[in-house]
């Protein structure tokens, strides 16, 4: 039970539907992270909130979920190689705790997917990399050459 005291509907407008975001890649941070228990309750997963950092999508929310304690031992294989990107992406190569993964950038690729049970379009996190720094600039004879490149010599 949460304290909402004070809260007034009237006074704030009300949250709309979201969209899923366009497939492409992100810079995100995870903000957070759970362990959960499957729906089977034959294992648990890592549930990893990403939020987008950078771009027009900015502040929006996308979630990954790893299969880290499952008896299927593909299941595991997937999410094992999910996280170790991520890890890669991050920086972090042996996190002690998920939280080490927090607060990091990263690009990931998200797809749209059609959910089976009910038509819906949903975000999926495809891959994850490593944020590059921002290319460095053309050198000035480049930026002075006005000839396409398909055309020199």
């Amino acid at each position: 039970m949460a304290d909402l005291n004070g809260f007034d509907a009237n006074q704030v407008e009300p949250a709309g539907d979201f969209e899923p975001v366009p497939a492409g890649k992100y810079v995100a941070v995870v903000t957070e992270s759970e362990m959960k228990p499957t729906k089977a309750g034959t294992g648990a997963y890592l549930q990893l909130t990403l939020q987008v950092i950078e771009g027009e999508f900015k502040n929006r929310l996308l979630w990954a979920r790893l299969n880290l304690d499952n008896p299927s031992e593909q299941a595991r294989k997937i999410a094992q190689g999910e996280l170790s990107a991520i890890c890669r992406a991050v920086g972090v190569l042996a996190p002690k705790d998920s939280v080490d993964l927090h607060n990091l950038p990263l690009v990931i690729n998200v797809r749209c997917k059609k959910r089976a049970d009910t038509g819906e379009i949903t975000n999926e996190i495809k891959g994850y990399a490593k944020k590059e720094s921002n290319p460095p600039p053309a050198t000035a004879a480049a930026a002075t050459n006005s000839t396409p490149p398909w055309k020199r010599s």
